[in-house]
C-alpha cells in the first residue's frame, strides 16, 4: 500500500460528550450527512460509543459503513432490515486459461426464478424455519436486488504467500465471492418491531429482547444458507465444484467479549456491552474479503492481533467500497455521459450481467468511493494486513429488467 497517512483515527465527541471515531483520511471522500448521522445515532440512550468505517456513508436514519456499542441495551433499527448480509469466499476447481466469459455469461440462466421445491428441501431442511417465516424461504438461492452480486474473481496479487497457500490459493486461483442477506426476512422482523416499538430499544434481560434476538439468530443464519443456495446454483449452472473458505456476516447484533470489554476498559455489567453492525465486518472471525465497486479490486484481509487498534475501530472493519453518490443520484449523473452497454464494462476486461437499467446506473463503479483508499485506510488504522487482491471477471446481478 501507500505511504503512512496521518490523523487517519479522528476523535469526535457527540452532543451528549459520547466517544465517536471515525476510521478514515482526508483523501478519502465522506459526507457530511454520514458524520451527522453517526453523532445522532450514538447519543441514542445506552450507546457508549460510535465509530465511522473508511466507506461511512448516508443510510435511511442511521449511517452504513458503521459501528455502535451499547450497554444493557439493543437497537434493532441499527441492524437494519437486511440481517445477517455478508460476504462468502468459495474456491473453485478451474484456472484462469479454462475461464470463458462468452460461455460462462449463456449458461448464467435462470438464477432469479425461486428453486423448485426438491431444490429448495436441502436447504430448508437445515433451517427448522419457524412457522411464522416459512414463506421466506422460497427466496432461498436468490440474490436480491441493490448492492448483492455473485462475481468470479481471480487472484491479480499476492501479499502474504504463507497465509495464501494455508487456505489453498495461489496466484493461479480462481474464486467465487457472494454478497446477498435475508432476502426480506430480515424486513419483516425489522417492521414487527418498528410497528411495536418504533425505534425504541430494547432492554436486555426482557422477554422482549430475548424474542427478537432469537429471530435475529434465525435471520443471520438463513442469510448465512442463502449465500451457500446461490453459490450451489451458480456452480451447478457453469458445471464447477468449489470448496468454501469464509462467511462472514456484517449487518448483526452480538454481544462483546470480556476480552474486548476489557480493551475499551469498560465495566462489566448485568447484561454485557453489545455491537451494532450496520455494513461493517467483525474482526473476531478470521479472514475478512472487503470487495470494491464491480469495476474494482477486492481484498482478502485479515484482522490484527491488536487489541488496543481493534478497540479503537469498534472491533470492527469496512465491508465494502461505501457509496460516494446516492442511488437517486447515480442515474442522472451517468446516464447522459455513459450509455447501459458502457457502465457493464470494467477496465479489467470483465463483463457485468445487470438487465435492470436503472440498476445498472445505481450500481455502477462510478457511484462508489475508492477501495484503495478504503484498504490503506484500515491499514494505516494499524487493524489489518491485506492477504491478496482479486479482480472481476464476471459479475452477476440480475437478468430481470426490472
Amino acid at each position: 500500500m501507500g505511504t503512512l497517512k496521518k490523523d487517519v483515527v479522528k476523535e469526535m465527541t457527540s452532543a451528549k460528550g459520547k466517544a465517536v471515531r471515525l476510521i478514515i483520511s482526508d483523501e478519502n471522500w465522506l459526507e457530511t450527512d454520514a458524520v451527522d448521522q453517526l453523532l445522532r445515532t450514538t447519543d441514542l440512550e445506552g450507546i457508549c460509543c460510535g465509530v465511522g468505517m473508511p466507506d461511512l456513508h448516508p443510510g435511511k436514519g442511521q449511517p452504513i459503513g458503521a459501528a455502535f456499542i451499547s450497554e444493557n441495551k439493543i437497537y434493532p433499527h441499527l441492524v437494519g432490515s437486511d440481517i445477517g448480509c455478508g460476504m462468502g469466499l468459495w474456491h473453485i476447481d478451474v484456472k484462469p486459461k479454462k475461464v470463458d466469459i462468452n460461455k460462462w455469461d449463456k449458461k448464467l440462466q435462470g438464477l432469479d426464478d425461486v428453486l423448485s421445491e426438491h431444490a429448495l428441501r436441502p436447504y430448508a431442511d437445515r433451517l427448522n424455519t419457524p412457522e411464522a417465516y416459512a414463506h421466506h424461504n422460497k427466496k432461498l438461492g436468490t440474490i436480491g436486488g441493490g448492492n448483492h452480486f455473485a462475481e468470479i474473481q481471480q487472484v491479480e496479487c499476492i501479499h502474504d504467500e504463507k497465509t495464501m497457500a494455508a487456505i489453498g490459493l495461489d496466484k493461479n486461483a480462481v474464486v467465487l465471492l457472494v454478497h446477498s442477506g435475508s432476502r426480506g426476512l430480515g424486513q419483516t422482523l425489522l417492521r414487527e418491531h418498528v410497528d411495536k416499538y418504533a425505534a425504541k430499544g430494547l432492554d436486555l434481560g426482557t422477554d422482549e429482547a430475548e424474542s427478537y434476538l432469537l429471530k435475529h439468530d434465525f435471520a443471520n443464519r438463513w442469510a448465512g444458507i442463502n449465500r451457500l443456495a446461490i453459490a450451489y446454483r451458480f456452480l451447478q449452472s457453469l458445471s464447477l465444484k468449489a470448496h468454501a473458505l469464509l462467511d462472514v456476516s456484517h449487518n448483526h447484533v452480538q454481544p462483546l467479549s470480556k476480552n474486548a470489554v476489557a480493551a475499551l476498559a469498560y465495566q462489566e455489567n448485568n447484561h454485557g456491552h453489545w455491537i451494532h453492525r450496520k455494513g461493517a465486518s467483525p474482526t473476531d472471525q478470521g479472514l475478512v474479503m472487503i470487495p470494491g465497486s464491480r469495476g474494482s479490486l477486492s481484498y482478502l484481509v485479515r484482522p490484527k492481533e491488536n487489541e488496543k487498534a481493534l478497540a479503537t475501530a469498534g472491533f470492527s472493519l469496512a465491508h465494502g467500497a461505501g457509496r460516494k453518490w446516492k442511488r437517486s443520484d447515480a442515474k442522472g449523473r451517468l446516464q447522459k455521459r455513459y450509455d447501459q452497454t458502457a457502465v457493464l464494462k470494467t477496465r479489467f476486461g470483465s463483463r457485468v450481467i445487470c438487465a435492470n437499467k436503472d440498476l445498472a446506473y445505481e450500481e455502477s463503479q462510478q457511484a462508489y468511493k475508492d477501495i484503495d483508499v478504503v484498504i490503506e485506510d484500515l491499514v494505516h488504522a494499524n487493524i489489518i494486513d491485506v492477504i491478496a487482491a482479486f479482480k472481476p471477471l464476471l459479475t452477476y446481478k440480475t437478468r430481470k429488467t426490472k
